[in-house]
C-alpha cells in the first residue's frame, strides 16, 4: 500500500501531495545551505508523475557546481521553499522535507557535498556521506530514478 505524503507553504496557498518516494536525503552544497537558510537542505526525491501541486509556485534557475541546471520553486505568495528540479535527474522532483506536513515521512538515505558541511551541522553519521553529488551507479538503490 503506498502512502499518500502531503504538504505546502507557511500560508497554504501552495499544497501538494506525493503518491510515492523514491529517497532523499541532505545536501550540504553552499546553494542549499543559502537557500535553507541553516547548514543544509532535506529533500525527498519523488517521481513528477507521483506529485500533484495546487497553488502558484515561482522558480529561480541557478547551474550547480556540476554545470547541471537547479529549478527551484517556492510559493508565490510567503517563499517558502517547496521543491527543485535538476536537469540531471529529469522526471523526478526534489521535495522539500521542510515543507512537509508530517517532518517524519522523510527517511534521509545519503548526505551530499559533506566536504562544505559546516562544522557546527552535525548530521547522522550512520548515513552514507559523499564529498560531491555521486554518480548514479554509487547512490543508494533507494534513490536512483527507474
Amino acid at each position: 500500500m503506498t502512502m499518500t505524503i502531503v504538504g505546502g507553504c507557511l500560508c497554504g496557498n501552495v499544497r501538494y501531495t506525493c503518491a510515492e518516494e523514491a529517497g532523499g536525503g541532505h545536501c550540504h552544497c553552499n546553494d542549499c545551505r543559502k537557500t535553507s537558510g541553516t547548514g543544509h537542505g532535506s529533500h525527498m526525491i519523488v517521481p513528477e508523475a507521483a506529485f500533484e501541486r495546487t497553488g502558484e509556485l515561482r522558480f529561480f534557475d541557478k547551474p550547480a557546481d556540476s554545470g547541471n541546471m537547479v529549478s527551484r520553486g517556492f510559493c508565490a505568495d510567503c517563499g517558502s521553499a517547496i521543491c527543485s528540479t535538476n536537469s540531471a535527474m529529469p522526471g523526478m522532483v526534489f521535495v522539500r522535507a521542510s515543507s512537509l506536513d508530517n517532518p517524519d515521512h522523510f527517511k534521509p538515505q545519503m548526505r551530499v557535498y559533506t566536504d562544505r558541511a559546516a562544522t557546527w551541522d552535525h548530521m547522522d553519521a550512520s548515513l552514507p556521506g559523499f564529498a560531491a553529488m555521486p554518480s548514479a551507479q554509487d547512490m543508494p538503490e533507494s534513490v536512483k530514478a527507474d
